[in-house]
């Protein structure tokens, strides 16, 4: 029985958990009794979470042999049917294993060769205690693909001849998590369904050029509504097939892999599609299988199925999804969805959080369930993990639940990061209702440092939310319109665009430096994609048009997006080089309202940021700790970058333009030195010589 010591990190980290340390201990306990039960009915929880080797229909290449295994509960028989046996029911019928609803068939080979083929449809067939035969989707289908006569998905056996090979290994992160959101499907300036191919061939040489490290790959899970961003998951085994086959998938992951980039998941087990026919729902002819039953199974919001996270067997389903894309695809970790529905029963709706613990502790408010879940999905990536590589995880989570970025073993609930989602709204809101001489610098510095002690934050400016229809991305709301005629280097440099351009920039460094201890930028917003994105629907009438990202607005040297793209390359790369994510937060010295001039220090690099309107600074004197020689490594009004070049940073006969201190305490600091400070201009200086 784990006690207060299973739980005194947290303690440590935040002594206001101490009233609710009871709540901790519980959840300890319950973790290690889900592992022990694993442990005597199943082998081990890795073992557990390996079940996708066994059920489902899987292919003996020795004998030729395939083996069907499926739990289904709450019916009177099943059957494999599909092209293989005319979609005879009584051809193939499974037996009952045990009495808790697992069923299994061996179908022995043809003359030599597989009884089904490869790619070739399949279904399970049910009898229901009713005497109704119904046809589902395989659960556990590694492969469903769009029928344009039915309108519906079919499952297909995925067995090919020749399986994609992996080459390189995973990368080892050095420097902190840059993590690039991006969708297939739109990865294209095509009026069209990107595909796998596409996206390893086109894409990943953009993102290695940009410096990140990490991919964030969104509907990836096969989903039949195009539109729902892959966030109404009908097949959770099934790579979506709108984009290439498995195998392309898979060459896609290990080509990130020899550029150095990490691939994660964005995993959606928050919910599932409430489709009948190629879904989850109804699987068994029950509202209860894998799922609760009744309203309780119900997200009337998003118009899904919930899981029921206390169940065996939807553990056994949810923890195999995870090691599956770990194992088969060799993805690097995992990004969870919806995150606040799982953790509250209330799933966050019409709730404001205040930041009262008691929010985060009543059993009336929240799903320990689903935490214990989240908790032994941790502990099984950390079983997992090999000598030097860590899986990671992202939590998308508004609450502010505390512990949930603390590792298990300090008693809490195993998440490396969460996203920092009040970041976005925060600028979203400056730039809908203020004035730039309103920008309240201490609001800013407020929203992105405040994060809980010990717990790590990913920053972002904007993500795919932002960019949908609907809404503006930040680059729509400095420049609008103007996007569409004065982008142009051939054309005048009018007063909106020079000031989106520059605001673009400082926004963007500021919420990398100052947010977190990681970055995420949805692709196109680096540049300043000039329109929202929005799915082929009835709507649009099923339009393509902005379901697609314009990578060739960079690659045309008279347009002025090609300065904020090399604008964020240099912000990555100087991350790379000085490892600012991963320091510590940084220390403010310096939010003058009235110039609006804001400095910082952080793992020994120097942020100035001006961003007043139109005042310009010489000589302003700013504080900062270490004595020495210092230089510019970042200037965001360098041309290159799309700026006025006020500030060289060089001098004369091409040396390091050079910044000395002085011995003078100011603005808290130990001392002091002079620079000049465009208008709208954020400078980083790094110390070249100690004195």
């Amino acid at each position: 029985m784990a006690d207060k010591s299973s739980i005194q990190g947290v303690l440590d980290l935040d002594p206001w958990l101490e009233p609710f340390s009871s709540h901790l201990v519980d959840r300890q306990n319950q973790l290690q009794k889900w592992k022990s039960q694993l442990e005597q009915s199943e082998g081990s929880l890795t073992k557990f979470a390996s079940s996708y080797q066994t059920y489902g229909v899987h292919a003996d290449w020795q004998n030729k042999s395939i083996t069907v295994v499926q739990y289904i509960p709450d019916v009177k028989s099943v059957s494999i049917v599909g092209d293989f046996n005319n979609w005879n029911p009584e051809a193939h019928q499974l037996k009952q294993a045990n009495n808790f609803g697992l069923w299994k068939l061996t179908i022995d080979s043809v003359d030599g060769k597989f009884a089904i083929d490869h790619d070739s449809r399949y279904k399970i067939s049910m009898v229901l205690p009713s005497g109704e035969r119904i046809y589902r989707l395989d659960p556990w289908v590694k492969r469903a693909t769009y029928n344009k006569d039915t309108n519906l998905y079919d499952g297909r056996f995925w067995n090919p001849d020749h399986t994609y090979t992996f080459e390189n290994k995973r990368p080892v992160p050095e420097s902190g998590i840059r993590v690039y959101e991006a969708h297939v499907g739109i990865s294209t300036p095509n009026p069209e369904v990107g595909t796998y191919k596409n996206f390893t061939h086109k894409v990943l040489p953009i993102i290695h050029k940009l410096g990140y490290n990490t991919v964030q790959l969104m509907a990836v899970m096969e989903h039949a509504y195009y539109a729902s961003f892959g966030y109404q998951v009908t097949s959770f085994f099934a790579a979506s097939s709108r984009f290439g086959t498995p195998e392309d998938l898979k060459e896609l992951i290990d080509t990130a892999h020899g550029l150095g980039i990490r691939v994660l998941l964005d995993v959606v087990h928050s919910h599932s599609s409430k489709n009948v026919d190629d879904g989850l729902n109804m699987f068994n002819g029950t509202d209860h299988y894998l799922f609760h039953g009744g309203p309780k199974g119900n997200h009337d919001l998003w118009d899904s199925r919930l899981f029921n996270y206390s169940n065996h067997e939807t553990l056994r389903f949810l923890l195999s999804n995870l090691k599956f894309y770990l194992d088969v695809y060799q993805f690097d970790g995992f990004r969870f969805d919806g995150v606040t529905s799982m953790l509250y029963k209330h799933h966050g709706l019409s709730f404001g959080f205040s930041g009262d613990y008691n929010e985060y502790f009543n059993p009336e408010w929240v799903d320990n369930d689903a935490i214990i879940y989240m908790m032994l999905a941790h502990t099984m990536m950390e079983e997992y993990s090999t000598s030097g590589l860590k899986f990671t995880s992202i939590a998308e989570d508004v609450s502010g639940m505390p512990a949930l970025c603390v590792p298990i073993s300090k008693g809490g609930i195993g998440y490396d990061y969460r996203l920092s989602m009040a970041i976005p709204d925060m600028w979203i809101k400056i730039l809908k209702h203020l004035s730039d001489e309103q920008w309240d610098l201490g609001n800013i510095v407020h929203t992105l440092t405040n994060r809980r002690h010990g717990e790590k934050c990913i920053s972002y400016c904007e993500s795919h939310d932002q960019a949908l229809v609907g809404d503006k991305s930040i680059a729509f709301w400095l420049m609008d319109k103007e996007m569409y005629t004065n982008m142009s280097t051939l054309t005048e440099n009018t007063p909106v665009i020079d000031r989106g351009i520059a605001l673009h920039k400082i926004i963007r460094l500021l919420t990398f430096s100052l947010g977190g201890e990681g970055y995420l930028n949805f692709e196109g917003n680096e540049f300043g994609h000039p329109e929202w994105l929005d799915f082929p629907r009835a709507g649009n009438n099923e339009s393509y048009h902005y379901a697609r990202r314009q990578f060739n607005l960079i690659e045309d040297d008279l347009l002025r997006y090609k300065f904020l793209f090399e604008f964020d390359a240099a912000m990555q790369h100087l991350d790379e080089k000085y490892e600012i994510l991963q320091s510590p937060q940084a220390y403010v010295s310096l939010k003058h309202e009235g110039d609006k001039v804001l400095v910082f220090e952080r793992n020994g690099l120097l942020f100035i940021f001006n961003l007043h309107p139109t005042n310009s600074y010489p000589d302003f004197k700013v504080g900062v700790e270490t004595p020495g020689v210092y230089k510019v490594v970042l200037n965001s009004d360098d041309k290159q970058f799309g700026g006025h070049g006020r500030i060289s940073n060089v001098d004369a006969e091409g040396n390091d333009l050079q910044f000395f201190t002085h011995n003078e305490r100011w603005n808290d600091r130990s001392n002091a030195l002079f620079t000049y400070i465009p208008s709208r201009t954020a400078l980083v200086l790094q110390i070249k010589e100690k004195i």
